[in-house]
């Protein structure tokens, strides 16, 4: 057992030295507090109001206040100022950069208003699509003043229609509750896909870089293979709880100090205003079973490998497999509740992440969680014992090897041992 420990220790403080790790960590961590301070990122390159300043040429002379009224309504942030020059001139300001764009606002020929907006690109909508809301307002408020209508009518004319949503299973989430859960879950999915997908890549690498270094041979006989493969799983393993632990403690960090900001928009809608601890709980279960599915998958097929430039051609089938695990997920976010969602949650490969979803966004009983970690863990078991007996043997295996056909020889090895 003493040997077990020395590879886990080896494994986990030599990845952790590295610089690769290190500059991944760094990288990875400048993203995190990117996105975590986004507003005041994008208020830097804002601060002079240049980007959202909009001058309104208003020919009519009467349509400027209403419309910049109407406007208010739908974007605060949009600033919109008179311009008493010419169109040139503004066309000149626009190209030094002054102004964003500029509108003209005209009649047509029911006396009705009527807009031309102009910057040097047109490839931010979301400008556009406001100004052409507000001036849509504008016209539907002018119209009706022309065919005589009250304000009372006019507002019962263009009242939304009263339409709701419940569900009538017992304890069944809310759609706000929906809502949130969705975005947490989204989040959490990522980390889960990516942590997987990197992690069991590294080990996958650090048995064929040994293997490659022809230290394999002495390991193998001094080790039992399953300690040896479980060692660098639980090495590599917590080498990802530390980078996740310091990245999420940053994140979740810099998130609360920045929390004022991000109400109403980020927070609110990913969810991270209140997070709920059952998700969090079942967020880790499912992400320690994922990771101990992929890595020992990960383990013996790395073990197949000589060289490590045949490594990722050799666990790309396993590669794919997190893939499309992912993709289920995505079209289970809008539909968690459908039966193909139900049945992959089932699947061993696939339910780490979906299972995860259906927990996340749907009161489900507990015993089809747990009956789904059960397949898991029996899986992992499974696959361990005959990962271990695929390892012993393909550590010893060299030359060009990059065909699945090199298990049914690794095996072969095995009982020749």
């Amino acid at each position: 057992m003493n040997n077990f420990w020395i590879i886990l220790s080896h494994t986990y403080l030599t990845k952790l030295k590295t610089k690769s790790f290190i500059v991944t960590t760094i990288v990875m961590l400048v993203l995190m507090l990117a996105i975590t301070n986004l507003n005041r990122i994008m208020d830097l390159f804002n601060k002079n109001g240049v980007a959202d300043r909009i001058a309104v040429l208003d020919k009519t002379g009467q349509l400027y206040t209403p419309f910049k009224g109407q406007v208010k309504l739908i974007n605060k942030n949009l600033k919109l100022s008179a311009f008493t020059g010419t169109e040139k001139e503004a066309e000149k300001k626009v190209e030094n950069g002054a102004l964003r764009g500029y509108l003209i606002l005209s009649l047509d020929k029911d006396n009705l208003p009527e807009g031309s907006y102009n910057a040097l690109t047109i490839a931010d909508s979301a400008i556009y699509t406001d100004l052409q809301n507000g001036l849509q307002q504008l016209k539907t408020m002018l119209a009706a003043r022309q065919i005589q209508l009250t304000d009372a009518q006019l507002q019962k004319l263009y009242k939304p229609v009263l339409f709701k949503k419940a569900a009538l299973e017992r304890n069944a989430k809310t759609e706000a509750e929906l809502n949130q859960a969705r975005g947490i879950v989204y989040i959490l999915l990522f980390i889960i896909y990516f942590a997987v997908l990197m992690y069991a890549n590294m080990i996958a690498m650090e048995v064929a870089i040994e293997k490659s270094s022809r230290v394999m041979e002495i390991l193998i006989s001094s080790v039992s293979p399953i300690r040896q493969m479980f060692a660098k799983i639980l090495g590599v393993g917590l080498l990802s709880i530390t980078q996740l632990v310091f990245l999420l403690s940053a994140g979740y960090y810099s998130m609360q100090k920045n929390m004022e900001e991000l109400k109403g928009s980020f927070s609110d809608f990913f969810g991270f205003s209140e997070l709920p601890i059952g998700t969090i709980i079942f967020a880790v279960i499912f992400f320690l079973l994922g990771y101990f599915l992929y890595a020992t998958l990960a383990a013996f097929l790395g073990s197949l490998v000589s060289r490590i430039e045949d490594v990722q051609q050799m666990i790309s089938p396993m590669s794919m497999l997190v893939v499309a695990g992912f993709v289920i997920a995505a079209f289970g976010l809008s539909k968690p509740d459908s039966p193909f969602i139900t049945v992959t949650s089932f699947i061993p490969f696939f339910a780490p992440m979906i299972m995860f979803l259906r927990v996340g966004m749907l009161n489900i009983p507990l015993w089809e969680s747990i009956l789904s970690m059960a397949i898991l863990t029996a899986t992992i078991i499974s696959l361990a014992i005959f990962g271990a007996k695929v390892y012993r043997g393909g550590v010893l295996m060299y030359g060009r090897s990059s065909s699945f056909k090199d298990i049914k020889k690794a095996l072969q090895l095995t009982k020749n041992k």
